[in-house]
């Protein structure tokens, strides 16, 4: 079976591709691709920087919901573990990271990208957290994230409305912190990515464990306890039928 996750290292910069069928939705798989991922990089004091990104259309429209609807309570619960595992491993890496969206990046596409310390989306492409209106919480960790992300003023809107944002919208909830043509789009994210990894590696690592250590912390923690309650919530009835209608249309659509 083919990686759902590539990493190349090319001098002292990586690239983590995502690269896997339904346009990089996330499966068991691609969240384990990416936690090998980041224990490459750190197991290789030589990068400098790491640039998040994904080939096709899209970024990634988040969880494989035609893959992820069929799973028990037990084996959904293995798996949001490893979610969480994933999304931690990719907020505690300690390089810089680029994240460069060149197409929509939504729910769990979006939180991939909110790990990254700088993220760049391409014009037309959408970002946003869905999430509340298939009626699915966030994962305690993705709130903490998202917190973390998100200006006070712009939370409870990015959050609680369940919207998709683009071009200056999306740099104003502060989900991105630019917007860049289509044209020559990646090469512009390395060379953001470029101009991070010239800074002093030792004290940029350090500096960023010091912002980041609380959150991490504190969605170590809450993922611990609360993990159980996303669940009662997953396989709620209505949720679970909001769910079906989502991989209904999906399949409608020929992306089974």
């Amino acid at each position: 079976m083919a990686q759902a996750v590539t990493l190349t290292v090319d001098d002292d910069l990586a690239i983590v591709r995502l690269g896997r069928a339904h346009g990089n939705a996330i499966n068991d798989a691609l969240a384990g691709d990416l936690i090998d991922a980041c224990a490459e990089i750190e197991g290789n004091p030589e990068v400098r920087g790491v640039l998040f990104a994904a080939q096709g259309k899209l970024f990634c429209p988040g969880l494989d919901l035609q893959e992820l609807v069929d799973l028990d309570r037990d084996a959904m619960h293995a798996f949001t573990v490893h979610f969480n595992t994933c999304v931690s491993a990719l907020y505690n890496l300690s390089p810089p990271v680029v994240a460069a969206l060149h197409g929509h990046a939504v729910a769990g596409g979006c939180v991939l990208g909110l790990t990254a310390d700088w993220r760049v989306l391409a014009e037309g492409a959408m970002v946003g957290l869905n999430e509340v209106r298939v009626g699915v919480p966030f994962p305690f960790g993705v709130a903490m994230l998202l917190k973390a992300s998100v200006p006070l003023a712009h939370l409870e809107e990015v959050a609680l409305f369940g919207r998709n944002y683009t071009g200056t919208e999306a740099v104003e909830s502060g989900l991105v912190h630019e917007v860049r043509p289509v044209a020559g789009f990646e090469s512009y994210c390395m060379q953001r990515l470029a101009e991070l990894a010239s800074r002093d590696a030792n004290a940029l690592a350090i500096t960023k464990r010091y912002l980041r250590r609380a959150t991490a912390e504190s969605m170590r923690q809450g993922d611990a306890e609360l993990t159980g309650e996303f669940i009662d919530s997953w396989f709620r009835p209505e949720t679970r039928r909001r769910i079906l209608e989502v991989v209904e249309q999906l399949r409608a659509r020929g992306k089974s």
